[in-house]
């Protein structure tokens, strides 16, 4: 995969998003009941949205160019977006506008006081990544519950690699396929807003060589925000772990994202993170012994 093909991109998620709609569900007669299309009809949507048929059929081949908020609201009302597909819809419309293609840099580090904020949360894995999911930064517990993940020498380490590369991930991630559909939809919306990232193209050309589900996925156009809800997991030293999860941007740190695990006070999760911190504390101590010098 050398570069992503905007226009293809417009034109399949727009088709993709109307295939899914009724009339029904679009509050419009249903004449006949021998449709040739899935979904709406593209006339419809141009109804719908208040643009001309042409005008619509323009959009859905791919060129979103000039299209100004106004239309793209009453598009992404027509559709029925929900927040992360009209998200994804008003990037593509950027992308599609003129002047220079820039590429946003995504960063790989993070600036010495962010550690220094993970560091001083001990009782919770916490750990800061960017939008290709390559991890950046982590504190000790967070080292400790990601181990299979980190055991992957490459660097920097990446979780959507692992879920769909790494045989261990279907034994890690207790509910894996929700796992991967929601790293597949979650890089597809980060495509969405950095098209030009060439490591990012280089991923996903990875991740379609070598994974078939992958492609399933990334063929589906699915969005999505990944900002709270639960991580169940089977961590070979921990066992089973039910952790909510919290994701939030840094404003400080464009394009980088913190996510803190917790558990609930008195959980079967909060006592097995406890052991979890003994073990990481021990294996730091283990590693900062000096090797004996040798006796022969």
């Amino acid at each position: 995969m050398g570069q992503i093909d905007h226009r293809a991109e417009v034109r399949e998620f727009l088709s993709s998003r109307r295939a899914r709609i009724t009339p029904e569900q679009a509050g419009l007669p249903a004449y006949g009941g021998n449709r040739r299309v899935k979904g709406l009809r593209r006339e419809e949507v141009a109804m719908l949205a208040g643009v001309s048929i042409d005008y619509y059929v323009r959009m859905e081949r791919g060129n979103l160019s000039g299209a100004s908020d106004s239309v793209l609201d009453a598009l992404a009302r027509a559709l029925q977006l929900d927040e992360a597909e009209r998200d994804h819809l008003f990037a593509l419309a950027r992308a599609a506008g003129p002047g220079p293609r820039h590429r946003r840099t995504t960063p790989t580090t993070v600036r010495p006081v962010i550690q220094q904020v993970l560091d001083a949360i001990t009782d919770a894995p916490a750990w800061v990544r960017n939008g290709r999911h390559d991890i950046v930064a982590m504190n000790r517990l967070a080292r400790a519950l990601y181990a299979p993940v980190l055991a992957d020498p490459r660097r920097p380490a990446n979780t959507t690699r692992f879920v769909y590369l790494n045989p261990a991930a279907h034994e890690f991630f207790v509910d894996w396929d929700r796992v991967a559909n929601d790293a597949a939809a979650m890089l597809r919306l980060e495509a969405g807003r950095n098209p030009h990232d060439r490591a990012l193209i280089e991923l996903v050309g990875e991740l379609s060589t070598h994974s078939e589900i992958f492609r399933q996925r990334w063929a589906s156009h699915d969005v999505q925000f990944h900002r709270s809800g639960m991580k169940r997991l089977r961590h070979p030293v921990a066992g089973r772990l039910d952790l909510n999860f919290e994701s939030m941007e840094l404003p400080s740190e464009p394009g980088l994202t913190m996510n803190v695990y917790t558990a609930a006070p008195g959980s079967p999760t909060a006592d097995a993170l406890k052991m979890l911190a003994s073990w990481a504390a021990t294996q730091d101590l283990a590693e900062a012994q000096p090797t004996a010098p040798d006796q022969g």
